[in-house]
């Protein structure tokens, strides 16, 4: 089932049109492809793509609000929520009332979800590994360098646009 996965991604990254050399399609391209590695990557632990980001964020900052992790990863509550339902029945996560305030929920990671962090980072060094095969060491750095470049020109005319859609971009 994971390969199918795959193999459905990479046929959709491969539609771009006529214009597939485009700056624009190949950042499509390369999203896309990368949004389809890391899920298949992340079935074999378990694991949605954005699940990751959410026990991420708690393992290095400790247990969480849920307004507060989805500001953090960048997401709307529905989608927090979402991932949230799908971590807690994994047993990954668990959601106890905020002792402040009982309307507020403080997110966890469990002992089984605190176990899953050295898989994930492999599997983000996997990700990296993959995407970056061909290049050597100082052209990764410089792709990182240049798309820090354009993910701060993105940033810009998001927020002088509409600076509560920036979705986890600045």
């Amino acid at each position: 089932m994971t390969v199918s996965r795959l193999d459905e991604g990479l046929e959709e990254v491969e539609a771009c049109g006529r214009s597939n050399d485009t700056l624009n399609c190949m950042i499509v391209q390369a999203t896309r492809g990368h949004r389809t590695l890391l899920a298949s990557l992340l079935a074999e632990i378990d694991l949605y793509p954005g699940q990751e980001r959410a026990l991420a964020v708690i393992w290095e900052n400790g247990p969480q609000p849920q307004n507060a992790l989805a500001k953090i990863i960048g997401i709307d509550m529905s989608t927090m929520t979402k991932t949230l339902q799908r971590l807690e029945r994994s047993g990954f996560i668990s959601r106890t009332p905020s002792p402040a305030n009982r309307r507020v929920s403080i997110v966890s990671t469990t002992p089984k979800g605190d176990a899953l962090r050295p898989e994930v980072d492999r599997v983000l060094t996997e990700v990296h590994r993959r995407m970056t095969h061909g290049l050597t060491p100082e052209q990764a750095d410089e792709l990182t360098s240049l798309l820090n470049v354009v993910r701060g020109n993105l940033c810009r005319e998001v927020m002088a646009n509409d600076p509560e859609q920036h979705h986890g971009l600045c």
